[in-house]
Protein backbone atom coordinates (compact mmCIF):
# COMPACT_ATOMS: atom_id res chain seq x y z
CA UNK A 1 0.00 0.00 0.00
CA UNK A 2 3.03 2.09 1.11
CA UNK A 3 4.93 1.54 -2.45
CA UNK A 4 1.37 2.73 -4.17
CA UNK A 5 0.79 5.80 -2.74
CA UNK A 6 4.75 6.50 -3.32
CA UNK A 7 3.95 5.79 -6.37
CA UNK A 8 1.00 8.04 -7.15
CA UNK A 9 2.25 10.83 -4.83
CA UNK A 10 5.22 10.87 -6.94
CA UNK A 11 3.12 10.72 -10.53
CA UNK A 12 1.49 13.60 -9.50
CA UNK A 13 4.48 15.78 -8.50
CA UNK A 14 5.75 14.99 -11.60
CA UNK A 15 2.19 16.38 -12.89
CA UNK A 16 2.97 19.29 -10.83
CA UNK A 17 6.31 20.01 -11.62
CA UNK A 18 5.06 20.30 -15.58
CA UNK A 19 2.03 22.20 -14.46
CA UNK A 20 4.38 25.07 -12.33
CA UNK A 21 6.58 26.25 -15.57
CA UNK A 22 5.66 29.77 -16.71
CA UNK A 23 2.48 28.69 -17.82
CA UNK A 24 0.41 26.24 -19.96
CA UNK A 25 -1.64 26.53 -23.40
CA UNK A 26 -4.09 23.90 -23.84
CA UNK A 27 -6.40 23.84 -26.83
CA UNK A 28 -10.10 21.77 -26.40
CA UNK A 29 -12.05 20.80 -28.45
CA UNK A 30 -14.70 19.40 -26.65
CA UNK A 31 -18.00 21.14 -27.06
CA UNK A 32 -18.84 20.93 -23.61
CA UNK A 33 -15.91 21.91 -22.08
CA UNK A 34 -15.48 24.78 -24.26
CA UNK A 35 -19.35 26.37 -23.42
CA UNK A 36 -17.77 25.70 -20.04
CA UNK A 37 -14.88 27.99 -20.73
CA UNK A 38 -17.08 30.36 -22.40
CA UNK A 39 -14.17 30.20 -25.33
CA UNK A 40 -13.24 27.76 -27.77
CA UNK A 41 -9.76 29.34 -27.73
CA UNK A 42 -6.70 28.13 -25.79
CA UNK A 43 -6.95 28.92 -22.00
CA UNK A 44 -3.85 30.31 -20.30
CA UNK A 45 -3.30 28.54 -16.43
CA UNK A 46 -0.50 30.61 -14.90
CA UNK A 47 2.33 29.35 -12.42
CA UNK A 48 1.46 28.15 -9.71
CA UNK A 49 -2.17 26.69 -10.59
CA UNK A 50 -3.28 23.48 -12.53
CA UNK A 51 -6.47 23.00 -14.19
CA UNK A 52 -8.77 20.19 -13.46
CA UNK A 53 -12.57 19.69 -14.63
CA UNK A 54 -15.53 18.51 -12.79
CA UNK A 55 -17.80 15.55 -14.11
CA UNK A 56 -20.34 17.98 -15.80
CA UNK A 57 -17.45 19.59 -17.85
CA UNK A 58 -16.64 22.46 -15.28
CA UNK A 59 -13.28 24.38 -15.35
CA UNK A 60 -11.69 25.30 -12.45
CA UNK A 61 -8.02 26.83 -11.86
CA UNK A 62 -6.96 25.46 -8.74
CA UNK A 63 -3.53 27.00 -7.18
CA UNK A 64 -0.34 24.24 -6.49
CA UNK A 65 -0.91 25.01 -2.61
CA UNK A 66 -4.18 22.66 -2.45
CA UNK A 67 -2.20 19.76 -3.65
CA UNK A 68 -1.12 19.33 0.00
CA UNK A 69 -4.42 18.77 1.47
CA UNK A 70 -5.97 15.67 1.97
CA UNK A 71 -9.54 16.38 0.40
CA UNK A 72 -7.53 17.62 -3.13
CA UNK A 73 -5.30 14.16 -2.56
CA UNK A 74 -8.36 12.41 -2.46
CA UNK A 75 -9.90 13.51 -5.48
CA UNK A 76 -7.05 13.22 -7.44
CA UNK A 77 -6.24 9.87 -6.15
CA UNK A 78 -10.35 8.94 -6.86
CA UNK A 79 -10.19 10.23 -10.02
CA UNK A 80 -6.87 8.43 -10.95
CA UNK A 81 -9.16 5.60 -9.70
CA UNK A 82 -11.79 6.07 -12.26
CA UNK A 83 -10.43 7.53 -15.06
CA UNK A 84 -6.50 6.59 -15.05
CA UNK A 85 -3.88 9.59 -15.49
CA UNK A 86 -4.30 11.52 -18.65
CA UNK A 87 -1.29 11.33 -20.63
CA UNK A 88 -2.60 14.12 -22.99
CA UNK A 89 -5.70 15.68 -21.80
CA UNK A 90 -7.60 17.11 -18.48
CA UNK A 91 -7.38 15.92 -15.11
CA UNK A 92 -11.00 14.90 -14.17
CA UNK A 93 -12.24 14.79 -10.78
CA UNK A 94 -15.17 12.36 -9.94
CA UNK A 95 -17.13 15.27 -8.82
CA UNK A 96 -19.52 17.76 -9.64
CA UNK A 97 -19.24 21.82 -9.90
CA UNK A 98 -21.33 22.28 -6.93
CA UNK A 99 -19.40 19.91 -4.80
CA UNK A 100 -16.07 21.57 -6.26
CA UNK A 101 -17.22 25.16 -5.67
CA UNK A 102 -17.53 24.46 -1.61
CA UNK A 103 -14.74 22.41 -1.58
CA UNK A 104 -12.65 25.14 -3.07
CA UNK A 105 -14.46 27.20 -0.58
CA UNK A 106 -14.06 25.09 2.62
CA UNK A 107 -9.84 25.23 1.38
CA UNK A 108 -9.85 28.83 0.62
CA UNK A 109 -10.95 29.78 4.22
CA UNK A 110 -8.73 26.80 5.64
CA UNK A 111 -10.93 24.54 7.61
CA UNK A 112 -10.57 22.79 10.89
CA UNK A 113 -9.27 18.97 11.07
CA UNK A 114 -12.70 17.23 11.96
CA UNK A 115 -14.29 19.26 9.39
CA UNK A 116 -11.67 18.42 7.12
CA UNK A 117 -12.44 14.57 8.12
CA UNK A 118 -16.11 14.79 7.63
CA UNK A 119 -15.86 15.87 4.39
CA UNK A 120 -13.42 13.30 3.72
CA UNK A 121 -15.88 10.84 4.80
CA UNK A 122 -18.66 11.83 2.33
CA UNK A 123 -16.37 12.18 -0.63
CA UNK A 124 -15.56 8.86 -0.40
CA UNK A 125 -18.88 7.43 0.91
CA UNK A 126 -20.28 9.25 -2.09
CA UNK A 127 -17.96 7.84 -4.38
CA UNK A 128 -18.33 4.19 -3.26
CA UNK A 129 -22.42 4.37 -3.10
CA UNK A 130 -22.03 5.87 -6.62
CA UNK A 131 -20.16 2.71 -7.38
CA UNK A 132 -22.73 0.45 -6.43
Amino acid sequence: MTKKLTRMATKWQKIADNIGKNRITSVRTNKKVATANHSNKSSVVYKGCFVVYTMDNRRFVIPLTFLSNSIFKELLKMSEEEFGLPSDGPITLPCDSVVMNYVVSLVKRGLAKDLEKAVLNSLTTYHCSKDT
